[in-house]
């Protein structure tokens, strides 16, 4: 094997629970933070294209360039670039060629001093903008930068001003170009003090406090201006909208007011009317247009309808406003056409256990659909497909988890995933439908747990037909889930796999679904024969208690789930619990016949240090192993299941030798325990052709084993040093023959690299030291931007006929990535 090409097939990520986060571009492309890395996705494919790495920390918002506000002078652009800021102040600026999607990091900003909390931007031209931004350093800078007229150039930034607003910091800012072609620009700010601040200047800066806008009595979440108004064929209005912590809405008029006319005494009409400001030579009336009263709870996010171009460059701009709240509803408003009442005409929204609702909302390109982005880190996306009248129907999105993912584990054609944002997800290739012609990608199908602890790890019983899995999290008991019928019969619409005989073979399966419990740690089975039944809610059976939560729905899925069917009627019941370590569970394995599961819980001294074992099935403790005085961070059985090597924070490995004594009955011992590298020992593999393994350290090394005459260990070779620490190994096998792999390395800084590894042996079967190349380093835009926590190759035992196999990874970063290697 000289190389082998790879390609990245699916990104799953959730968004950065915060506002201002998620940005709509002219480009008709979706930008999000996910943990340190900029996310990209397609509305229209529901794929996350890529990730940019190059933030240092948790990227807080995101603003294309030009955004949707000016899609309507966009259509011709070939590039695009997008505006990046993070939680320790730095600003990034990417470009985007849409021809072969090619992305760059053009430069970094001069950054704040503490984190962005919003980006705004105003396009003067096709290259050239004024962006400013805001920070909890109690500082907002105004930017003008000159784009790059041709691919790869270079890209000038110039600092018009630095505004200092105190102690009491802004959180949302808006930028318009004053009407009447006055050459002056106006920013509005609003945050902490519950007012709306204009500031007033030109293209060359100068930025001078014009007014204040009172009204709202809670922090300013969000502003938003519209494009100059045009009344009786000249455009002399701005509006603004303003939303607040109070649920309250309102628009803010801007009229061009005649400067000769003398600004009479406070009076009454003046008051109602508002204040005047003047910029330049020309001075402005501002007055209090509405106030939208609907939601529930906070409006974080407001934005008017992108206007659309009607002969050339010149714009109308729609009079309708998209709110996002907490209150989990998005909503649409409209002036009525004979009082000019704005009145809310859509009204969106979430239908799930979790309390909190949404961050922010955002229109498309050409005002067709709305996305919302919500506390659980998902994405909702409505699309209006009515044609005579408006009908919102909700629509595909990429999902993800929002926190560090811990652990993955393949299910054959699904991988299973488990996370620190405390829920457990699947995903898989729906297969190409043979009507519609889409599909082939990889979606998320199911949600099996959505739990009440971080879960650190998981592994999934093997052996054909069972689909059951096993995870820990930061609690002492171990869960046992296995898949009830609903899933079966989406696996079987995702994959075509079962045509036919699918019925015949589940006969037997009793258990439709799960539903939760209120505490969000047990979830209860729903049987086939109770599914249709209705409670009596009036009865006097029926107790109000806490576990009287809204009954799941289980759902057979025929097209790849939205969120809200994710998130409540996909669940799995909850078989059994694992009870017996003293600490929190880390890690789990299970042996490839299915018979055996060993667990791990974290540790500071022997006795909580051994591996405990579990028989699949009666679910008994019938071993437990000690060896460790610290932490196992990761076990995994040999492809004969012969061997357990366990790899511990203590820097040691251990290996355990399993023989079958009778039926059902295993016997074990300790066969050695080596101290293995000078640091911590992550991670470790075997050879699917022999009883060679290596192992991945906090040193940056990785060693390959070789056991011998089935009684010692010797070290075979140690690879030369990565740039950082190795913090997941997966061997796959190539060639039985030749005893030949792939094995893949993962670091800590998100890299991930492929090894090529065939092991010699002489004719008494003792290996020497393999035949070791580099193939591959990862392209830094398909890695993880931070710790790779997992690797798994896809069926690695089976894949000596294969050119083409499938690597998965996690990693802190919240993402999960499934790669396709095709060996040459």
């Amino acid at each position: 094997m000289s190389s082998c090409e790879v390609e990245s097939v699916f990104i799953g990520a959730g968004c950065n629970r915060i506002v201002n986060n998620v940005s709509w571009g002219a480009s008709n492309l979706v930008s999000f933070g996910a943990q340190n890395a900029v996310a990209i996705f397609c509305p229209k494919s529901a794929q996350i294209l890529t990730t940019l790495p190059g933030h240092k920390a948790s990227v807080n918002c995101t603003h294309w360039l030009p955004s949707t506000k000016f899609a309507f002078k966009a259509k011709h652009f070939e590039r695009h670039f997008l505006l990046s800021g993070d939680a320790e102040g730095a600003i990034i600026l990417w470009e985007l060629t849409l021809t072969g999607r090619k992305w760059r990091l053009v430069s970094q900003i001069p950054p704040h001093k503490k984190g962005v909390t919003c980006i705004t931007a105003y396009m003067i031209s096709d290259i050239v903008a004024v962006f400013a931004s805001t920070s909890s350093d109690g500082k907002v800078n105004v930017w003008e930068v000159v784009l790059p007229s041709l691919e790869g150039g270079e890209c000038k930034f110039s600092c018009l001003d630095s505004l200092h607003v105190g102690s009491k910091s802004m959180v949302t800012l808006s930028l318009a170009q004053f009407p009447g072609n006055t050459g002056h620009l106006v920013l509005a700010m609003g945050g902490l003090d519950n007012k709306i601040h204009l500031y007033c200047g030109t293209k060359t800066g100068n930025f001078i406090h014009s007014c204040e806008l009172k009204g709202h009595t809670d922090w300013i979440r969000s502003l938003d201006f519209s494009l100059p108004v045009c009344t009786n064929g000249e455009a002399n209005t701005l509006l603004l909208v303003s939303s607040s912590q109070d649920k309250g809405i309102r628009i803010w008029k801007m009229v061009l007011h005649n400067s000769s006319i003398k600004q009479e005494g406070t009076t009454l009409a003046s008051y109602i009317k508002g204040p005047i400001f003047v910029a330049g030579s020309f001075s402005y009336q501002i007055s209090l247009e509405s106030l939208l009263i609907g939601h529930e709870d906070w409006v974080y996010s407001v934005e008017w309808q992108p206007p659309f171009s009607i002969e050339g460059n010149t714009c109308y701009q729609s009079e309708s406003i998209l709110s996002a709240s907490m209150d989990k509803t998005m909503m649409i408003w409209q002036p009525e056409r004979t009082t000019g009442i704005w009145t809310n005409v859509v009204t969106v929204g979430e239908l799930s256990h979790c309390a909190l609702g949404f961050y922010g909302g955002h229109w498309s390109p050409n005002g067709d659909s709305i996305l919302a982005h919500g506390y659980g880190g998902s994405f909702h996306l409505w699309r209006n497909v009515g044609v005579d009248f408006d009908n919102w129907q909700p629509q595909k999105v990429p999902s993800g988890h929002f926190a560090a993912v811990s652990d993955i584990s393949w299910g054959g054609d699904y991988m299973l995933s488990v996370s620190h944002d405390q829920t457990t997800r699947i995903f898989a290739p729906w297969l190409k439908d043979p009507i519609l012609g889409e599909g082939n990608a990889w979606h998320e199908i199911a949600r099996p747990q959505v739990h009440g602890h971080d879960i650190n790890c998981t592994t999934i019983i093997r052996g054909k037909g069972n689909h059951r899995f096993v995870c820990g999290a930061e609690e002492k008991v171990a869960r046992v889930f296995e898949a009830p019928l609903s899933f079966l019969k989406t696996l079987n619409h995702a994959t075509l796999e079962g045509t036919g005989n699918f019925e015949d073979t589940q006969v037997d399966m009793q258990i439709l679904g799960a539903n939760m419990s209120a505490l969000g740690l047990s979830q209860k089975p729903i049987y086939i024969q109770t599914s249709h039944e209705t409670p009596n809610r009036n009865g006097s059976e029926v107790l109000d208690t806490l576990e009287t939560i809204p009954d799941a729905v289980p759902v057979v899925l025929t097209e790849p789930p939205i969120e809200e069917q994710l998130a409540w009627h996909t669940l799995w019941p909850e078989t059994h619990k694992l009870y017996g370590h003293g600490n929190e569970l880390f890690s789990l394995c299970c042996d490839h016949e299915g018979k055996l599961v060993a667990s791990s819980c974290k540790a500071q001294s022997v006795a909580v240090a051994e591996i405990w074992l579990w028989q699949v099935g009666s679910w008994k403790p019938v071993g437990r192993l000690q060896s460790h005085s610290l932490t196992v961070t990761q076990m995994e059985f040999s492809y004969d299941d012969n061997f357990l090597l366990a790899v511990s924070r203590d820097r040691h490995f251990s290996i355990f030798s399993f023989k079958q004594t009778g039926t059902d009955v295993t016997s074990h011992q300790l066969l050695t325990r080596q101290e293995a590298h000078k640091r911590i020992v992550w991670a470790c593999s075997w050879n699917p052709f022999g009883h060679e393994f290596c192992t991945g350290s906090r040193d940056k090394t990785v060693k390959i084993w070789a056991i011998e005459n089935e009684s010692s260990v010797k070290l075979l070779m140690t690879l030369p040093p990565f740039k950082s620490s190795v913090t997941a190994l997966s061997w796959v096998g190539l060639d039985r023959q030749r005893n030949s792999g792939l094995l893949a390395v993962g670091m800590e800084n998100g890299h991930i690299e492929l090894w090529s590894i065939s092991v010699q042996r002489n004719e008494d079967g003792v290996a020497s030291a393999p035949n070791v190349t580099r193939i591959i380093q990862f392209d830094p835009l398909i890695c993880h931007v931070s710790s790779v926590n997992r690797l798994a190759w896809r069926n690695s035992e089976k894949r000596e006929d294969c050119g083409s196999i499938e690597l998965a990874s996690c990693g802190a970063d919240h993402c999960v990535r499934v790669f396709s290697i095709n060996v040459l």
